[in-house]
């Protein structure tokens, strides 16, 4: 506690070795904002997809697609067949044939809404909402087969699979652009101690003719860079969340960018981190910068 209180109080006869304005000073803070609010960003991007895409996943693994064959003159016995099947499997909770008019509005993505689609044979589409426990996928198509040759039975697994890698890439790179953010804060601070130490050096000869230690020289730059880097983290962190609060919520996807539930931890952790980050980064440059000067 002790510590702490030293670090945000400070000495004032230290202080007096960090200019408390001037060009690094700024450039501290600037970067410090800078720095915080790509992280918050970051964050709510690679948060945010993570938890549309497990969302998403979650969706598709609940949900299963039956493609009967397309013969007009069997259909409707083949669906009346294959709904049975569906309603004694164990595992199904609800089935459910789509119309003709909601088979045409899927294809007309693709086909353009001036194919008559009504004159062609469409595949009849049955859709399947697992129960808990889910069925077994390879037993009821093996079900279905024997009893409906052709019929496709279609679990998302294609679609679901690629999602949740992507998701997990995207999760990794967001992490990657963290520790490239934090590398970048150390590496400016680093900078900007060495560039004050250097700027004062005729200032930290007196101080030890007087007897002042190498450390007790240091620890005015720790504190004063800790919190010029801690202030400049919290600006950026205030500025980026108002910017995801005035993203146009369309209902797509930046409706769901932000901080949801656990995830509001790392709008406060960023500047504390920042500040770690600052005052390791500059005691690590002070001290050696004060041994070169010995």
């Amino acid at each position: 506690m002790k510590g702490l209180l030293d670090l945000i109080v400070g000495d004032p006869q230290a202080d007096r070795v960090v200019p408390p304005t001037g060009v690094t000073a700024r450039l501290t803070i600037f970067v410090s904002a800078v720095m915080a609010f790509l992280a918050i960003i970051a964050l709510a991007l690679s948060l945010s997809t993570g938890r549309v895409a497990d969302r998403w996943a979650e969706e598709l693994a609940q949900a299963a697609t039956l493609r009967l064959p397309a013969d007009p003159e069997q259909a409707d016995a083949q669906l009346a067949k294959a709904l049975e099947i569906l309603e004694t499997t164990p595992g199904v909770a609800s089935t459910r044939a789509l119309t003709n008019e909601e088979q045409q509005a899927l294809l007309e993505p693709w086909f353009g809404t001036d194919l008559p689609l009504d004159t062609l044979p469409i595949p009849q589409l049955v859709e399947i909402i697992a129960d808990e426990p889910a069925y077994d996928p390879e037993g009821l198509q093996a079900r279905l087969t024997a009893e409906i040759p052709g019929v496709v039975l279609d679990d998302h697994a294609t679609w679901r699979d690629p999602l949740l890698a992507a998701a997990g890439r995207v999760r990794l790179i967001g992490w990657a652009v963290i520790l490239l953010i934090g590398a970048s804060v150390a590496a400016m601070i680093t900078l900007a101690a060495h560039a004050s130490l250097a700027a004062n050096a005729q200032v930290v000869r007196v101080l030890r003719l007087v007897g002042a230690r190498d450390v007790y020289i240091a620890r005015a730059f720790v504190r004063r860079y800790t919190l010029r880097a801690g202030l400049g983290a919290i600006a950026g962190v205030v500025l980026a969340l108002i910017v995801l609060q005035i993203l146009p919520d369309g209902g797509g996807f930046f409706a769901e960018v932000g901080f949801d539930g656990a995830g509001w931890i790392w709008p406060l952790m960023i500047p504390l981190l920042a500040a770690i980050v600052a005052f390791f980064a500059t005691r690590a440059a002070a001290i050696a910068r004060l041994r070169e000067q010995t």
